[in-house]
């Protein structure tokens, strides 16, 4: 029986009717239009897939479009790392398009606007065009200079965008309705006066449009089917039609906008003025530290593209905002590198073992496989001596029986090695063990097809070999906030909710297989978690991130508190 084909979301079934009632397929264009102000978060990778998923879905052409109308706040900077961020997540566009592009011609629609007597200057303070918007159960009131002649707004307009005044003393505003129960409809403004240098036009413009100007106008530049947006810009899709009754000819494709819902992550804020305070006061590096929820944080961290599209594949799309348990993300980081990381082994809190029938000065190279999901990944040699590092948790002089690990008199193996017996231990003058002697058996070697090597024993350690061993900065990462909603309290800030143990560091002893890893490398440290090469590392010095633990350990910790 063939594979049950994946049901239609509520936007696929959008673009279905619409192909039933007319659309050609390769009328269909799909767009990501990000604003250049800031790094790209969890959120847009949601975003992202959604659009270059339905450009692959029905072959159709994805636009990356810059919506850059604000210079006060956009950057060279931030277009490259979206960009980078986009390409990173496996995604092509068509055609990289920039909202600047149509400056010329947004001014001259405007201008039409104005000729029609559809649009006017005002010259009210902000205070003033608040005031007299009214509320959503109250109609607004008319600004005084609503009807100004066409030949006075014509003037005044042209002298905004020649520099001639200063910025907030006029606006062009859209003349709709002061009395809509939209408000967004109540006389929009459509372009203010900057006195700032953008990042692509300099300063060949002293006024910029406002986002709804630009929207659908840039939509319908560029001939796109389907403008989808998050749920908050619905109230917007009045004024987005309003927009484009304005300019549209029956030649042309007229866009159409739909909005879906947002899936918000638990354990996470993605606001940009909340992740900026994050930053600024030091909670974290920067916004690519590991702990952020941004696409260049979680890329740090060893999260890979697949695991992304996997999750926001997994989420679909809704018509309601909802939380989504940041646990199914970590689920698909942890499930996509269990299939791919080579299994390496690492100590980072470490207790001496010594092997006392183990010949002095003598080592021996044991055979390991690197992947046991993935057979091609072949095998690797590490190195046995007679002194080891085996986890501190992994030894007690007593424990009952249901302690599986290595005691006074009991047996454990070593993974890819022998078996070993505790026989003592030794402590400093805290009590605290420093030492454990063991014995081994030589003929229990792991693959040698010994009766001793198939004899069975409960517990696996992993351990290195302490002269061989390569030591590592190892960076233990966990969730940033301890509160599954930390900004949805009235009360309490959401930096009351920072996770004090989010970021731990250890020096860490690896198998020597691991002296030539570079940035970006990722590796499952046996027994404790997912791990990858920070691009802190140097050559004299490797740090590692800890991307995921082995298990949820939060679903316990929640389990507790409940």
């Amino acid at each position: 029986m063939g594979k049950e084909e994946k049901s239609l979301n509520f936007i696929e079934h959008i673009i279905e009717d619409d192909l039933k009632e007319g659309y050609s397929r390769d009328q269909l264009r799909f767009r990501f239009p990000p604003e250049p102000n800031g790094y790209l978060h969890v959120g847009h990778a949601s975003a992202i897939c959604l659009n270059f998923g339905l450009g692959l879905r029905y072959d159709a052409p994805v636009n990356l479009r810059f919506d850059d109308t604000n210079p006060t706040k956009e950057e060279q900077e931030f277009v490259d790392a979206i960009k980078k961020d986009v390409k990173w997540l496996g995604f092509q566009w068509d055609n990289e398009c920039y909202a600047s592009d149509y400056f010329q011609q947004l001014y001259d629609w405007a201008v039409g606007l104005i000729k029609e007597g559809k649009a006017y200057v005002d010259s009210q303070t902000s205070e003033e065009m608040a005031d007299q918007k009214g509320a959503p159960t109250e109609p607004g009131t008319e600004s005084p200079y609503r009807n100004r002649s066409i030949e006075e707004n014509l003037r005044l307009f042209e002298g905004m965008k020649n520099g001639e005044f200063g910025e907030g003393e006029h606006v062009l505003r859209a003349k709709i309705d002061m009395t809509s129960p939209n408000m967004l409809m109540r006389d929009p403004i459509l372009y203010r006066v900057l006195h700032k240098a953008h990042h692509r036009t300099n300063t060949n413009w002293c006024i910029y449009p406002m986002y709804d100007w630009a929207h659908g106008q840039g939509d319908y530049i560029e001939q796109v089917s389907h403008s989808l947006c998050t749920l908050e810009f619905l109230p917007h899709r009045e004024l987005y039609d309003w927009c484009l009754d304005r300019l549209v000819s029956n030649d042309k494709l007229r866009p159409k906008q739909r909005e879906f819902a947002r899936r918000n992550l638990s354990h996470t804020v993605v606001s940009k003025r909340k992740l900026s305070k994050l930053v600024e006061e030091g909670v974290v590096s920067g916004w690519n530290d590991p702990r952020m929820p941004t696409i260049s944080g979680m890329r740090r961290r060893g999260y890979t593209p697949e695991a992304i599209r996997n999750f926001a594949d997994t989420i679909g799309i809704a018509k309601r905002d909802n939380v989504v348990d940041v646990s199914l993300l970590e689920f698909h980081v942890r499930d996509h590198l269990n299939q791919i990381a080579p299994r390496v082994m690492a100590v980072l809190d470490p207790l001496k073992v010594v092997i006392t029938n183990y010949p002095e000065g003598e080592e021996e190279w044991l055979d390991a496989e690197n992947n046991p999901e993935d057979e091609s990944a072949g095998h690797r040699k590490i190195p046995f001596s007679r002194e080891l590092y085996i986890e501190k948790e992994d030894f007690r002089e007593q424990a009952n029986r249901k302690f599986f690990r290595l005691k006074l008199g009991g047996e454990v193996r070593l993974k890819n090695g022998y078996i070993i017996k505790a026989e003592s231990c030794t402590k400093d003058d805290d009590g605290d063990i420093t030492e454990v002697q063991c014995t081994y058996d030589p003929k229990s070697k792991s693959g040698s097809g010994t009766e001793e090597s198939l004899r069975k024993v409960k517990g696996t350690l992993h351990w290195v070999s302490i002269k061989h061993a390569v030591t590592a900065e190892v960076r233990m990462y966990d969730r940033l906030f301890n509160d599954p909603t930390p900004d949805g309290h009235k009360d309490k800030d959401f930096m009351e909710f920072v996770n004090p143990d989010s970021l731990k560091k250890v020096m860490g002893h690896l198998e020597p297989s691991l002296k030539e890893a570079i940035p970006g490398d990722r590796f499952q440290f046996q027994r404790l978690g997912y791990f990858n090469v920070d691009v802190d590392s140097t050559s004299d010095q490797l740090v590692f991130n800890r991307t995921v633990p082995l298990r949820d350990t939060w679903a316990k910790v929640e389990a507790i508190k409940g």
